[in-house]
């Protein structure tokens, strides 16, 4: 028997679910997307319970999808809403249900990724959409989601509750939409899988900074799309570049002991130069056409630091100029912020000051840690050791994951030693 059986079961559960909720709604019907949830949830519990007695099965994914399958059947029997005309239905639904289970992984994929084009339907609100994919097939909580719109859980809830009450009151087919349409559902998806491959690269919460699953999971998503002849476009490519490049440096990102490392910091011998090389060839293939996107430039952005051999070497005034486009055509505070590191580097500290006082939606950045770690950064840089303290002690109380909270930690006795040397 399995020595950590509950730990199996949640782990599976968390690879899985999304896969497996997208599979049941694909046979059940959108207006079934919460009975799917549901099922899948109480599939995980049902592990849980017999797991740890009975041991982990060969096969837990074919387990814990049978198990919804069940469950979801034991539900529909039991309903007594099926009219006559809806008699073919439930009896496909049953056939299916009553079928062994035998999907693969492309199954898996092919569903995920026709869900998320469901959820991205026009006739529900961009916000409702990308909250619905995250939560539903990404697997992300609502605090997560906020975490990510610099936003309340309180707001990501709601949205959630109104994305399921549209999707069963205009009962969406789950289909994918004619290859016309798909230009106006891409930039969506696109948008969803970049949210999530972001959550992976920097944990909004948890005890992990990394969770590579979740970059993975991005990364083979981002990949079926970039080989579909109908979503190949330059903007998936992008997207999919910045994704190896940055993946790349996942496993430098942090220490033995699990610390922070900062770019300049980190070990380049262990950066994984096959994905960078990826990196490079799909950033090749995003450039054809006219077209420039948020993740050409954040791609291209990516490229310099991978591509560098050393810190010394990265070209910040290249960065610094993709920076400035990118903020033409994205208002995200978020993508501000990090130009001002940039304007830092090339002009100096005071400089990268000045330009995170201008923000235009700075308010959005004020319970975000590392904006007043940034801050604190530039003060040190100045000598203001007294500021630098404020501004440090100000980033702790946002601070969540403790790999977070001993990087704020450490840098607040940096500037506590250094204000003792010059008194």
């Amino acid at each position: 028997m399995n020595p950590q059986p509950a730990g199996v079961a949640e782990d599976w559960f968390r690879h899985e679910s999304a896969r497996l909720v997208a599979t049941l709604t694909a046979h059940l019907g959108t207006h079934q997307l919460q009975l799917a949830e549901d099922v899948v949830q109480e599939a995980l519990v049902r592990a849980l319970q017999n797991w740890p007695y009975r041991g982990v099965p060969d096969n837990p994914a074919a387990w814990l999808t049978q198990t919804a399958k069940n469950l979801a059947l034991d539900h529909l029997r039991r309903e007594q809403l099926w009219n006559r005309k809806q008699e073919s239905i439930a009896v496909e639904h049953e056939r299916w249900l009553s079928s062994p289970v035998n999907e693969t992984h492309d199954t898996f994929a092919d569903d995920s990724l026709r869900m998320m084009f469901v959820c991205f339907h026009p006739q529900l609100s961009t916000e409702v959409q990308t909250a619905l994919a995250l939560r539903t097939l990404c697997g992300l909580s609502a605090a997560e989601i906020a975490a990510a719109y610099l936003t309340s859980e309180a707001a990501i809830a709601k949205r959630l509750v109104r994305a399921r009450q549209l999707i069963r009151h205009l009962a969406l087919p789950f289909v994918v939409p004619e290859p016309g349409d798909l230009p106006m559902r891409l930039d969506g998806v696109l948008g969803t899988l970049y949210l999530l491959f972001n959550e992976g690269y920097k944990a909004s919460s948890g005890d992990r900074l990394v969770r590579e699953d979740l970059c993975h999971e991005a990364i083979r998503l981002t990949t079926l799309l970039a080989g579909h002849p109908a979503t190949q476009a330059p903007r998936t490519f992008a997207l999919l570049a910045l994704m190896f490049f940055n993946a790349a440096r996942l496993t430098a990102r942090t220490d033995d002991a699990g610390n922070i490392l900062r770019l300049h910091e980190q070990n380049r011998a262990g950066w994984d130069q096959a994905m960078i090389q990826r990196g490079i060839q799909c950033l090749g293939f995003s450039a054809q056409g006219s077209a420039i996107s948020e993740y050409h430039l954040e791609a291209g952005i990516a490229a310099c630091h991978s591509t560098a051999t050393d810190d010394a070497s990265t070209n910040w005034p290249r960065i610094l100029t993709l920076y400035d486009q990118l903020c033409t055509i994205t208002s995200s505070p978020i993508a501000a912020m990090n130009r001002a590191v940039a304007v830092a580097r090339v002009r100096g500290p005071q400089a990268g000051m000045d330009a995170l006082d201008v923000i235009s939606d700075r308010s959005k950045l004020e319970s975000y840690h590392l904006f007043h770690a940034i801050r604190g950064t530039f003060a040190a840089e100045l000598g203001d050791q007294p500021a630098a303290l404020a501004h440090f002690r100000q980033a702790a109380k946002f601070a969540s994951l403790p790999a977070e909270c001993e990087f704020i930690a450490r840098r607040i006795r940096e500037c506590e030693v250094a204000e003792s040397a010059v008194d």
